[in-house]
């Protein structure tokens, strides 16, 4: 395997594996702080019970994340030191706030977990509070790194050089703001279904269960607030794509030729040697309204760029038509729910719903995923989007496939073992009583 692609590789499975945890430890601490927040106002000893459940899987994922994204810092440096020899200045201040929100929700967690019964009630609970907004403003630090290879602002680049460094500009680039709100509302999402789906399986198989049966009516708001705003907030990410990026939005819908009018795109295999996509659904002009409010609007194609220059148009495609169907998929869910629950109160347990809501658990990470494949692959062959490209900024050390091997086994072991664990906490829970009187 060449370096190159062993290398990037390495990237996608450290960043593929880091998400998850990432999108637990913003998401999570608030269902915590829900569940909390209700034994605190009921005492109900079913909302104790879930919040102590709830902390323990934070922790564990928090840990996990921990050692993943240590992994993904040295990556940086040790794999592309030519990406950070010139971005280091640029992009070091939102890693920096990253790491101090990360001790920030460290901190937090230690105050959170080890509190009960030391700590002022109402201060505890604010704790967990804590946790919730330091892991949401760590993530996005994290994207406004990533935004800015995207949309590099901030300084001059001179023979070569990044000079007038303006580590501000940098940090609020142009492609932050869209960035940021569609993987925080993308994370509440895909957790949100996830914790709702485990408990709906867990119901199934024991419908008088009140532990899952509260743990649902808390976590399904947070799943459909944000499955109902996501469309709103990806129309917003595709319309600055379509100005920043246009050849990573031709690249997402297969767009092979400028053109007015341009079509929407459901499914279809795209044919790099025809410059064509067979076996797809169109929808005329759909893609000209939608990237620019007009069906008359001339959207650039594949053709407006040098060749050499193209990402991976079908893993592009691929991802981004995956993405829009589970996203779709969720949102429909959401506003089904939403509508049955004003208009019936009927819906939340009927065992059709339930099991709708099993199938939802890993949609919403499968979504995120794609996304982020879309952001990175689409973004190829540069590192720095119109600056640098990727095989620059390449470590010149070889035999990088061995590097690659080692850390995709490492975070298979880790994978497998937050499996054990996160199973042996729901039989803890399961093998408790919680039935409705």
């Amino acid at each position: 395997m060449p370096d190159l692609l062993s290398a990037r590789m390495q990237m996608a499975v450290s960043l593929g594996f880091h998400i998850i945890f990432a999108c637990v430890g913003m998401v999570m601490p608030f269902l915590m702080v829900a569940s909390h927040g209700r034994w605190l106002k009921t005492k109900e000893q079913v909302y104790y019970d879930m919040t102590k459940a709830w902390s323990k899987g934070v922790a564990i994922l928090f840990v996990t994340g921990a050692v993943s994204g240590t992994v993904l810092s040295f990556e940086l440096g040790l794999l592309w030191p030519g990406f950070m020899e010139h971005a280091g200045a640029i992009i070091g201040m939102p890693f920096s706030l990253e790491g101090t929100a990360f001790f920030i929700e460290a901190i937090a967690i230690g105050f959170y977990l080890y509190g009960w019964d030391k700590m002022d009630p109402t201060l505890h609970w604010l704790s967990g509070w804590l946790v919730g907004i330091a892991g949401v403003a760590s993530g996005i630090f994290v994207v406004s790194a990533n935004s800015w290879m995207n949309s590099p602002t901030g300084f001059d680049w001179v023979n070569g050089h990044a000079i007038n460094i303006d580590p501000i500009k940098a940090l609020f680039n142009d492609a932050w703001g869209s960035e940021a709100l569609h993987m925080t509302i993308a994370a509440f999402e895909a957790v949100g279904f996830a914790v709702v789906g485990i408990h709906a399986y867990f119901l199934l198989k024991d419908p008088k269960n009140i532990f899952h049966t509260k743990a649902i009516k808390i976590a399904i708001w947070f799943a459909v607030i944000a499955a109902l705003l996501q469309p709103i907030s990806g129309d917003h990410s595709a319309k600055d794509i379509a100005h920043r990026q246009p050849i990573k939005l031709a690249a997402a819908e297969a767009v092979f030729k400028t053109q007015k009018y341009a079509p929407l795109l459901i499914g279809g295999i795209p044919d790099m040697a025809k410059e064509k996509v067979n076996d797809d659904i169109e929808i005329p002009g759909l893609l000209s309204f939608l990237a620019f409010g007009r069906f008359d609007a001339q959207a650039k194609g594949l053709d407006d760029f040098p060749r050499n220059n193209w990402p991976p148009v079908p893993v592009v495609h691929y991802a981004f038509q995956l993405m829009v169907a589970c996203g779709m998929f969720l949102a429909a869910m959401g506003l089904v729910f939403a509508v049955r629950f004003f208009v019936k109160k009927d819906i939340l347990f009927k065992r059709w719903f339930l099991k709708l809501l099993v199938f939802c658990t890993p949609l919403g990470f499968i979504a995120l995923e794609a996304g982020w494949t879309v952001t990175e692959v689409g973004r190829q062959p540069w590192i720095i989007y119109g600056i640098m490209k990727t095989r620059d900024a390449l470590t010149p050390m070889p035999g990088l496939v061995f590097p690659y091997i080692t850390i995709t086994t490492l975070y298979i072991f880790l994978t497998v073992m937050v499996i054990l664990v996160m199973v042996r906490q729901f039989k803890a829970i399961s093998k408790k009583s919680y039935k409705q009187v």
